[in-house]
């Protein structure tokens, strides 16, 4: 195989989300600002800007101001400003709202926007490139590279061409190397750098352990006369039981669309759950149902979250380079909402090596980011909510909901309760035994509300190469017959949202899993949520995934 280019930048960036892309703008505002030049290279994985961005989205404008204060002028797609929320509690056939006036002022979202955060990055990424900033999409950052002395010295991109077998194609061309002075990680969710960047520098060391939640998301044109613009409704309970956490989301943006998702917290314990079919499910509420019969689905899409908050993020810097954004864990879980704070981290990361640089520190460890961090509107706004959903997996829905609701309260009347709760095992760890879980019965999807997975996954318009190694790797591949089918009944056939694990049966012979890695939706779920962890993400081809519109 060939040897590899490399191309040297000041700082390079892996992930086109919001904290990628804050984090380039604001390196190119501080040099403009300085008139000293920043060279600044971003990588992202999908085949554009926002084709792997999922998001509910309402957005706090608050980082969206500090960055690019004229964004309205600037034709920024933040079109429809929140007009009312709701919030409701579901039974089986029941709804029942809460008075807005009980819900903490932390959650009101008024001031806010319901967005494509899709959309929103690709805005960003024009802003950044007429910065200058150098933008590679369709190019995934599959390596890191050191220094002798053991600091980070930039990324690699993936081989392109290599065939099943791993041997190079008819078009294969290697990947390119790109040094940088400082590289900043922000590849979103479970990022397979980020998990070994984690290892290397023990980044995790004394830190709870991260927790997650898979949310699925389809995009809807509906009735024009069911339409609110503005309209934010959630929703705790139905279909979920008491001690599986997670809720809704209906959005009411413009265009007649309605974006309508579902969480799973990945710390249930029965694996005969399905989150998709749970999500399925959930459309059919009498309260919910209404609102898309006749209607159209026009896209679905998967994600893991982070849902840790402030007691699991990890140590922020290492020789050489950072984690932003949802590479370390910003979600504030009870908000619903984590755009704001992965923008904030970017730009202070930027601030950090911004000044790194024209001190001539290269490689160093950037400890101004995460002494920034501790004094800016970020650890405010995540410290507020830090109980909340440790209290959820505690007391369960009811009594994790009640407490969160008044620990919130008690914040805003200014008591800051002095207790920080743990988090206790990864969600993995959770599982029990299939034999000693009740199964559950899921109604068959209807094709009008409802749906199957494949149907999903085509219209989330995912394509991998069909003739390239698998990206998604078993550590040893006798665990999922041996352990994950005996012991709990295969779970990775259904918490995975696009039917990328399946077990085979044909006449006599034994059992076997069949990957259909060329469905993936890159969520992570299963390296999340594999009960042995035996199943590890991998990068796999730049461009290839979904591609997601308007989400």
């Amino acid at each position: 195989m060939s040897e590899r280019d490399s191309m040297q930048y000041d700082v390079v960036i892996v992930g086109g989300g919001p904290a990628g892309l804050s984090a380039a703008i604001r390196l190119k505002q501080l040099a403009e600002q300085q008139g000293r030049e920043v060279s600044v290279c971003l990588l992202e994985k999908g085949s554009e800007v926002g084709a792997h961005i999922l998001s509910g989205a309402v957005i706090d404008p608050i980082a969206l101001n500090e960055l690019i204060p004229d964004w309205k002028e600037q034709g920024a797609p933040l079109n429809t400003p929140v007009s009312e929320d709701r919030f409701l509690f579901l039974t089986e056939t029941e709804a029942t709202q809460f008075p807005e006036k009980l819900m903490p002022p932390l959650l009101n979202n008024h001031g806010n926007y319901i967005i494509s955060l899709g959309n929103l990055c690709r805005w960003l990424a024009t802003q950044a490139e007429a910065l200058g900033v150098e933008i590679y999409p369709g190019f995934a950052a599959a390596e890191v590279l050191y220094h002798e002395d053991g600091s980070v010295k930039g990324v690699a991109t993936g081989d392109m061409g290599v065939g099943r077998d791993g041997e190079p194609k008819a078009d294969y061309a290697p990947g390119m190397e790109l040094h940088a002075h400082y590289t900043l990680i922000a590849e979103g969710v479970r990022g397979s750098l980020s998990r070994e960047l984690d290892e290397r520098f023990q980044l995790r060391e004394g830190i709870d352990p991260q927790k997650y939640g898979i949310g699925m998301k389809e995009l809807w044109e509906i009735d024009p006369a069911k339409h609110q613009p503005g309209l934010v409704m959630h929703s705790q309970g139905w279909p979920l039981g008491s001690h599986t956490g997670g809720g809704s989301f209906l959005y009411h943006l413009e265009n007649n669309q309605v974006m309508v998702g579902f969480v799973v917290h990945l710390n249930y314990d029965n694996p005969h759950l399905s989150p998709y079919d749970e999500f399925q499910r959930f459309k059919t509420h009498p309260a919910i149902r209404t609102f898309f019969e006749g209607g159209k689905r026009i896209a679905y899409g998967a994600r893991a979250i982070n849902e840790g908050g402030l007691q699991s993020i990890p140590k922020l810097v290492f020789p050489g380079g950072a984690l932003i954004g949802c590479s370390a864990g910003f979600v504030n879980v009870p908000r619903i909402k984590g755009s704001h704070n992965a923008m904030k981290t970017g730009m202070l990361a930027a601030d950090a090596a911004f000044a790194a640089l024209g001190a001539e520190r290269h490689s160093d460890v950037l400890d101004d980011y995460p002494r920034a961090l501790e004094q800016s509107w970020v650890y405010d706004d995540l410290f507020k909510v830090r109980n909340v959903k440790p209290a959820l997996t505690r007391f369960g829905m009811v009594g994790g909901t009640l407490y969160g609701g008044l620990d919130m309260w008690l914040h805003c009347l200014g008591v800051k309760l002095p207790w920080t709760f743990s988090h206790g095992k990864p969600d993995h760890a959770y599982l029990k035994p299939a034999a000693e879980m009740p199964k559950i019965q899921y109604p068959k999807p209807d094709g009008k509300v409802s749906f199957d997975k494949l149907s999903s996954v085509f219209i989330s318009n995912t394509n991998h190469a069909e003739d390239q190694p698998c990206h998604l790797r078993l550590k040893d591949e006798s665990v999922p017959i041996r352990v994950n089918l005996a012991q709990f009944d295969a779970p990775e056939q259904r918490y995975c949202p696009a039917g990328v694990y399946e077990i085979v049966r044909e006449g006599e012979a034994a059992p076997r899993l069949q990957i259909n890695s060329q469905n993936c939706l890159h969520c992570k779920t299963c390296d999340i949520k594999d009960p042995t962890q035996n199943i590890v993400w991998t990068t796999p081809e730049g461009g290839g995934g979904p591609n997601y519109p308007n989400m």
